[in-house]
């Protein structure tokens, strides 16, 4: 066998560069490149193969070990999980700051390749710097944190274990039932050791990513349910648009007349304004999808694993003759809620299914659901516009601002926004054209993807203008990521919505009967010990012109306009500072989240606040 001696670190670069992967017959690069912040654990190693083969495997350079696990999964949603970016670090705080990127990417499903350091495996020089001692094993580092968040891990003690290691890495990647974080320890001494490694590892390998169909007796057991169905309603999440079952979803809800809500993920799945779109479900929900969620003997969740804020924390359901058809790749979620599981593809298991449907006499649009979907809009779409036109009479509320922006973008563009209360507003006001118009992260609603995610959006859709929502106390988190923005020459439009701190908390503190405690920025008041002193003043704006942005501050809704039309000229990141009325929220559209409530209170709003969260805990149900 004709073999090539190469450091284990030269190894991996050289393989990953040659794997691709096709579906539907379309094939591209598995990794679009490799983020990368060097140190002692890998600088010698990795980074020695990345410079020597710089023309197989683009290196970027961003600010944060955690922001670039963000760009990286951004990018991979925006390519439907057919590609990605490697990322790696040194051994200590660097492997570890990437810990919470891999467990919002293994939440949302979503593919990244970890390459953290580690210590040595020879162990001649231990403990060695920023080496985590255990005393009752040496075969332990900090990187063992990642085992609970990733979908595969290996350390690689001998750089031979690359050659049964990285294959079953890029299945785990490639795969949309098992793919999220893949994390491959890699101790320092053996990047950089040689081995032989047989010439056919490096060449081209395509990873087919399949369409699976479910059981065809599940099949036609669920066709028969939708056709016996009085009230179905579909959910559709983000396997659905990751799957590319857009037109697939549209066909099978207007062929049975079923209306379609959207959860975070798959919000865009149809346009805002198509017959069939009930808008947003669940706790954020709107009271369309809610109303119709509340009756319907059916529910077909499509692409979703069905998290508490699109059930309403199980209390949206309240036909005592509901069922559920679970349709899903992954058996974990086609189970949920006691399911009938159709694992498969969704857009492939639609098209088969609704052809089932017909057989089984389920083609049967009625005028009477098309004109209450209708109905249930247009009462939807007016409280919308409602919000959207709502000033407090003393600065814009966070609703004008949503509306403004989604005014200024144009159909194929994309917002992006992740934790907080944001998230929320977005989706019961943003309203979308197009699956890949609306980005927001909330599998793991982690404050500080906002601006990273960005960035990895827009490397995945040069052409498409990029608006990055996001609330002062996430971008106080995490906003270094401009700087990689301005030194790739990616433009970003940020809208840096000022409400004084963590408002969405302090909101659901103070729903919840507390007074407002630890959630605003403020001073430390001197009299009385606690934060409860004037606000904090950040200049924002100079914040970001001083990491290379251009920056502009509105005050009010034609400033904003004016601001967002000079940033859409613009050819580099820009931010738009606005400040927004901390006290004025989006109501909830009778939907609802369950949050314990204190059982024991010496305050009498947090007493019968709790009285009342006994009553909504009677409106949960058992799935099985």
């Amino acid at each position: 066998m004709a073999t090539i001696r190469v450091t284990g670190a030269q190894a991996i670069v050289r393989y990953l560069a040659s794997q691709y992967t096709s579906r539907d017959g379309i094939k591209q690069p598995l990794f679009a490149g490799m983020f990368g912040i060097f140190g002692h654990g890998n600088v010698t190693g990795i980074g020695q193969a990345l410079e020597e083969h710089k023309d197989l495997l683009t290196y970027y350079r961003p600010q944060n070990e955690q922001a670039m696990v963000h760009t990286a999964v951004a990018y991979a949603k925006m390519r439907n999980r057919l590609q990605t970016f490697a990322c790696t670090s040194s051994v200590g705080p660097g492997a570890t700051n990437m810990v919470t990127g891999a467990a919002l990417a293994t939440v949302n499903r979503l593919p990244v390749l970890l390459l953290p350091g580690d210590i040595f495996a020879g162990r001649r020089p231990h403990p060695v710097l920023q080496q985590l001692e255990q005393p009752y094993s040496q075969d332990m580092s900090v990187n063992d944190a990642f085992r609970p968040v990733s979908r595969f891990f290996d350390r690689i003690n001998r750089p031979e274990q690359l050659l049964s290691s990285l294959p079953e890495a890029m299945r785990v990647l490639t795969d949309p039932a098992e793919t999220g974080a893949v994390t491959l320890a890699l101790p320092e001494d053996v990047q950089a050791e040689a081995f032989d490694v047989p010439e056919a590892f490096f060449e081209e390998r395509v990873w087919y990513v399949r369409r699976p169909l479910p059981d065809h007796d599940a099949l036609a057991e669920a066709a028969h349910w939708i056709a016996d169905a009085k009230r179905p309603l579909i959910i559709a999440g983000g396997g659905a648009i990751y799957s590319d079952s857009s037109e697939a979803i549209g066909d099978f809800s207007s062929t049975l007349g079923i209306p379609v809500s959207e959860t975070q993920a798959g919000k865009g799945i149809l346009p805002w304004n198509d017959p069939w779109n009930a808008g947003p479900v669940g706790a954020n929900g709107g009271i369309a999808a809610n109303r119709l969620a509340r009756d319907a003997d059916l529910v077909i969740a499509v692409g979703t694993r069905l998290g508490d804020f699109v059930t309403s924390s199980k209390s949206a359901f309240q036909n005592p003759d509901v069922r559920f058809i679970g349709i899903n790749v992954a058996s974990m979620d086609a189970y949920k809620m006691g399911a009938l599981s159709l694992v498969g593809d969704a857009r492939a298991t639609l098209q088969a299914l609704l052809e089932r449907v017909r057989e089984a006499g389920g083609d049967r649009k009625t005028i009477a659901a098309g004109e209450e979907i209708a109905s249930l809009k247009r009462e939807w779409d007016d409280l919308v516009d409602a919000q959207l036109m709502l000033n407090s009479g003393r600065e814009m509320t966070q609703a004008q601002v949503i509306g403004i922006v989604n005014e200024a973008a144009g159909p194929k563009d994309t917002v992006v926004c992740a934790a907080g209360g944001m998230p929320g507003d977005l989706l019961k006001l943003w309203r979308t054209q197009h699956p890949k118009g609306y980005h927001v992260e909330y599998g793991y609603s982690c404050m500080g993807y906002e601006i990273a995610g960005g960035l990895g959006v827009k490397m995945a859709a040069p052409d498409s203008e990029v608006f990055v929502m996001v609330g002062d106390g996430s971008y106080l988190m995490l906003h270094t990521e401009i700087v990689t923005a301005v030194q790739e020459g990616q433009k970003l439009i940020i809208v840096l919505v000022d409400n004084g701190g963590f408002q969405c908390i302090r909101g659901l503190q103070m729903a919840s009967g507390s007074p407002s405690f630890g959630n605003e920025l403020r001073f430390r008041d001197a009299a009385t010990g606690t934060l409860s002193g004037g606000y904090v003043p950040v200049d924002f704006v100079k914040n970001a012109e001083s990491l290379g942005a251009r920056a502009i501050a509105a005050d009010g809704p034609e400033e904003l306009r004016a601001a967002l039309k000079e940033a859409k000229a613009e050819t580099r990141t820009t931010l738009v500072y606005v400040h927004v009325d901390p006290d004025s929220r989006v109501p909830n559209y009778e939907g609802w989240w369950d949050v314990p409530i204190a059982e024991i209170s010496h305050d009498d709003e947090v007493n019968s606040t709790r009285a009342q969260y006994a009553d909504d805990v009677r409106k949960q149900r058992w799935f099985g």
